[in-house]
Order: structure tokens, then C-alpha cells, then sequence
């Protein structure tokens, strides 16, 4: 038996069956080749995946960066609209303040140079009267006269206007108010016109 198997396996082939083999061994060789292939596609298409990914999370940083920059952004405006908007409020009678303000300059030298005698005494005295009511109003609304007669000279609340000798005074100490200063709430309305020793 084994002398018959040994025989027909020793048999030649025939054309097709050559013909056959050798198209399956092609088809091997190429079914090799394509695994190969497919490997070193999945190699790039793993570094190409990589690239992109890193591509992607840059994007992404760089997208969060601007969404917190802008969030920022918006909270300062609305801390600063908020501010102009207290601000506003706050001195919103700014304005004609300072339009009155001469006008109680006027009231006060008016007062000073009344005459002292019986027939003008009650209009004088009528005079003084409007005057403490509009400053009463003023200071309702915040208005309140500097005082600055020994104090030192400071350029935020005090026009020099001139410089004097002075023994009862240090250097740079008013000595001489030419003009009231006013403050509102806690702003300078008009800085004092002031003599300064020196």
C-alpha cells in the first residue's frame, strides 16, 4: 500500500493542475505581499492619526485660551459699566453744582460788604438767610468747603498762587486763602486759590 500512495504522489502533475498550483502560490505570494502593505498603511495611518490628534488638541488649548480671554474681558466691562454706572449716580449733580458755585461766592461777598445800617439790617439779614438755605441744599448733596488756612500745601486740593514770606509759618504751609476750595462727596470740585509760605 505504501508502494501505491509513494506512486501516485511521485505522478507528474498535469499542465492544468501546474497551472492551478501556480496560480494558488501567486495568490499567496500577493495575499503576503497585501498583509505587508497593510501593515505599513496602518503604521502611517497610526502617525498620520498621531499628528492630527496633536493638531487637534493645540486647537483645542488654544480655543479655551480665547474662551477664558474673552470671559475676562466681559466680566471687567461689567465691573467697569458698574463702576460708571455707581459713578453716575453719584455725582449726577456734578454739573450744576459746579454752575452754583460761583454763584455762593457772589452770596458771600455780597454778605460781607453789607452796610451796617438800620434800613438795609433786615435785608442783609434776609440776604444771609438765602444763602445758609442754598448751602444747606449743597450740602445735602455733598458739597463741603475746604479748609485750608495751616495746612501744607498739597497741588491736589490747592492752587498757589503766590508765594510769601512768612515768620509764623513753616515752608510750604498755606497762609492765605484767595479763593474757597469745595469738595464733592469725596472728588475736588474746584481746588482753593492760595498764598504758600516760603
Amino acid at each position: 500500500m505504501k508502494d501505491e500512495q509513494t506512486i501516485e504522489n511521485t505522478e507528474e502533475n498535469t499542465p492544468q493542475e501546474d497551472m492551478v498550483n501556480e496560480a494558488a502560490q501567486a495568490e499567496s505570494t500577493e495575499a503576503q505581499e497585501a498583509a505587508v502593505n497593510d501593515t505599513e498603511t496602518a503604521g502611517a495611518e497610526t502617525l498620520a492619526s498621531t499628528d492630527e490628534l496633536d493638531r487637534l488638541k493645540a486647537l483645542a488649548e488654544e480655543n479655551e485660551k480665547r474662551y477664558l480671554r474673552a470671559q475676562a474681558d466681559f466680566d471687567n466691562f461689567r465691573r467697569r459699566t458698574q463702576k460708571e454706572k455707581e459713578d453716575l449716580a453719584k455725582y449726577a449733580s456734578m454739573k450744576l453744582i459746579t454752575e452754583l458755585v460761583p454763584v455762593i461766592d457772589n452770596f458771600e461777598r455780597a454778605i460781607a460788604t453789607a452796610p451796617a445800617n438800620t434800613e438795609s439790617d433786615s435785608f442783609a439779614k434776609g440776604v444771609g438767610m438765602i444763602f445758609r438755605q442754598l448751602e444747606s441744599v449743597l450740602q445735602a448733596e455733598g458739597l463741603t468747603a475746604m479748609q485750608t488756612v495751616g495746612e501744607a500745601f498739597n497741588p491736589e486740593f490747592h492752587q498757589a498762587i503766590m508765594q510769601v514770606e512768612s515768620d509764623e509759618h513753616e515752608e510750604g504751609v498755606v497762609v492765605e486763602e484767595v479763593q474757597k476750595g469745595y469738595m464733592l462727596k469725596d472728588k475736588v470740585l474746584r481746588p482753593a486759590m492760595v498764598k504758600v509760605s516760603m
